[in-house]
């Protein structure tokens, strides 16, 4: 019998999931009669849509509407929840390591495909900072998200409950550390939040917390452009925030977060959000990379120079046809993302059947950006919108992106239900630590040594 001809999609985010969903609904005849088969290597068993994060964290949005879980969408794929450690194309192997191999021991395993896609995104770019692994936290992923609102009330519940002034200022101030999406939409929602939730401390106010954001160039988010990047500059100290523009952060070592103009900030919260880099599988291949580490396409989104090799999203470097500017790429966005996401998935499936490729071309139609809520700003085929207009294209837009008719209907109940009751405060922090608990319960009791006799 004839193996079936392998597609293996590295990586279960936007563009993995997207891209695997298009193909199983294109090679469907393939598929069922078992000439075609597609496997999906992924992480973690859900594709998360990275633009509700931030208002996951304030409690806007429940966290599990904000991942899509992968058996239920791609039925007809191949699920092995894992991670690709090395790719040998020349060979037509991926090294992977799964959930199975850990248990049993065995370590990592081979897997031939025929066709490659690689999508595995992006990691977060740190940087060697003092202290920052240490103390940073991140936002790339939900639990990371939940983690971040659950800590930030932990925070007021601290300054709520101490007596040490030193120790209620730390608590009550809160670094982020990038100014681009991420950094300005989770600090955004986040201070909103945080507003809102001192209402039921006696002794916080929203006053005493400080929110600060620290950006080494000097603008935030450039997508929406300059004019729109100042209005939000001023939006966000209109509300007591403090953005420093042109510092970087030197070291958060003590809990004391130190700056590049010389400020010292004593704090238990830094978020770190200051870009991403290409995920490490691509430097492990011999494939070909460009001076940023991404993966040098043609426009085909076919990988630049070899054969059954293809890539879209973070880890791609495609030319933007549309740019009369020679050599200029298509941004790393969620807005090129799910296009090509189509494009690469009727590419591989044309390969296959030996028809014609097509190239990649879309014009970027601007960028929106929430700044908490009923705030925000758009700049949009030339049009500038800011306020409550661009926060609610902002919503529109990623209702509309958001995959799957079930998460769209859920989130959008959830909307209309926070706009008719009042927000949700709990920190459930133990869910960080689900045994702590139980395991206090079952240690032995301590020894204090031989009682006297009575």
């Amino acid at each position: 019998m004839t193996e079936p001809a392998r597609i293996l999609v590295v990586g279960g985010g936007y563009v993995g999931m997207y891209t695997a969903l298009r193909l199983q609904r294109q090679l469907r005849a393939e598929l069922r009669a078992g000439t075609v088969e597609i496997v999906v290597v992924t992480p973690d068993p859900y594709m998360t849509y990275q633009p509700f994060l931030p208002e996951a964290a304030a409690g806007s949005i429940s966290p599990r509407h904000v991942v899509v879980p992968l058996r239920r969408v791609l039925d007809r794929c191949r699920i092995l929840i894992g991670e690709v450690g090395s790719i040998d194309h020349a060979k037509r192997t991926a090294t992977l390591s799964t959930l199975a191999t850990e248990e049993e021991g065995t370590g990592a395993i081979e897997l031939a495909y025929d066709e490659l896609v690689l999508a595995p995104g992006s990691v977060s770019r740190t940087l060697p900072v003092p202290g920052l692994a240490d103390h940073g936290i991140g936002f790339k992923t939900v639990e990371e998200a939940i983690g971040l609102r659950n800590h930030v009330i932990e925070q007021m519940d601290i300054a709520s409950s101490t007596r040490d002034p030193a120790l209620r200022d730390a608590a009550l101030t809160f670094v982020f550390v990038g100014g681009g999406y991420a950094g300005v939409e989770a600090l955004g929602e986040l201070e909103d939040m945080a507003r809102y939730t001192s209402r039921y401390y006696h002794n916080v106010k929203p006053e005493d917390l400080k929110w600060v954001l620290v950006e080494a160039s000097d603008r935030i988010l450039p997508e929406v452009g300059e004019a729109m990047g100042k209005y939000a500059i001023r939006e966000l100290r209109g509300r007591n925030i403090d953005v420093r523009l042109e510092t970087r952060l030197e070291s958060c070592e003590d809990r004391v977060a130190v700056l590049s103009d010389g400020t010292r900030l004593p704090t238990r919260t830094v978020v770190w959000t200051a870009g991403v880099k290409p995920a490490p599988v691509l430097a492990a291949s011999d494939l070909p990379l460009n001076g940023r580490g991404r993966l040098r396409c043609t426009a085909h989104l076919a990988v630049e120079g070899v054969e059954h090799a293809w890539a879209a999203g973070d880890a791609a470097a495609v030319p933007d046809v549309t740019s009369g500017e020679p050599g200029k790429e298509c941004a790393p966005n969620a807005q090129h993302a799910v296009r090509q996401a189509k494009a690469l998935a009727e590419n591989v499936a044309a390969s296959l059947s030996g028809r014609p490729l097509r190239e990649y071309a879309h014009s970027y139609a601007g960028s929106v950006a929430s700044l908490g809520l009923h705030k925000g700003v758009a700049h949009v085929y030339g049009r500038k919108l800011k306020g409550y207009p661009a926060w609610f294209m902002h919503r529109a837009y990623h209702l509309s992106r958001v995959p799957t008719f079930n998460r769209k209907a859920r989130v959008l109940a959830e909307w209309t239900l926070s706009g008719l009751f009042k927000r949700e405060i709990v920190s459930l922090g133990s869910l960080e630590h689900p045994r702590a608990e139980f395991e206090l319960a079952a240690a032995p009791p301590p020894d204090h040594g031989d009682k006297p006799s009575s």
